[in-house]
């Protein structure tokens, strides 16, 4: 009998769009924060098809988008024309070099990361009550920067095909001290928060475990 045949390997193709499902799924409040870092490590991490199904396996099928409406549209002006041989070359190739340049670019920042990054995982940077700015990094995967309450984020940085998230922690309040936060990274997610907010998650998700149990029995 032949041994079964390996698995095909997927690329960065397959994995955006299931992280792009998990944000869906994020922003909808079927995850949450904590569900959606830990499935995005996992995702960014994935190397076949059966490695990325069961991350989305619990979730409702995505909607097919509505086909668009035909307009009317008039003949382009004369001036107008589509990029094509030499020329469309040209562009597409300047295209790629900045896309190449600003891959470079987040990359030496991700790893030069005083505070911490992550590399195809996740990882969470705890902020200690006195410090006044941090710097995290993150390429395939997910980072979580959790800071004392009495703070409010100045955040900056760049994230490239991902998401930054900072709800509660950027926003201004009276007696709330600043704490600047340099955030850069590619292919994930990288979300501050502050320290009531991931109590919160954790609180919502053992009673939501402890419900769960409870139906089995």
């Amino acid at each position: 009998m032949d041994p079964p045949l390996p698995e095909i390997r997927i690329g960065d193709r397959e994995r955006r769009e299931v992280d792009a499902r998990l944000q869906e799924a994020l922003a909808d409040g079927m995850l949450s924060l904590i569900e959606y870092d830990e499935r995005a490590a996992q995702c960014w991490a994935a190397r076949t098809r059966t490695d990325l199904d069961p991350l989305t396996s619990d979730l409702p099928q995505a909607q097919p988008p509505e086909p668009p409406v035909a307009a009317e549209t008039t003949p382009p002006t004369l001036w107008y024309a589509p990029a094509a041989g030499v020329a469309g070359r040209a562009v597409g190739g300047l295209v790629t070099a900045a896309l190449v340049g600003a891959g470079i670019f987040v990359g030496v920042q991700v790893l030069s990361a005083d505070d911490g990054f992550s590399v195809f995982g996740s990882r969470t940077v705890q902020l200690s009550g006195d410090q006044q700015r941090a710097e995290v990094g993150m390429m395939f995967g997910s980072v979580r920067v959790v800071v004392p309450d009495d703070v409010r984020v100045r955040l900056s940085g760049t994230v490239v095909f991902g998401s930054m998230n900072c709800d509660e922690a950027c926003r201004t309040g009276s007696n709330l001290r600043e704490v600047a936060v340099e955030a850069d990274g590619a292919f994930g997610s990288i979300n501050i928060m502050r320290q009531s907010e991931v109590d919160r998650e954790a609180s919502t998700i053992r009673d939501r475990n402890r419900d769960e149990d409870s139906e089995d029995d």
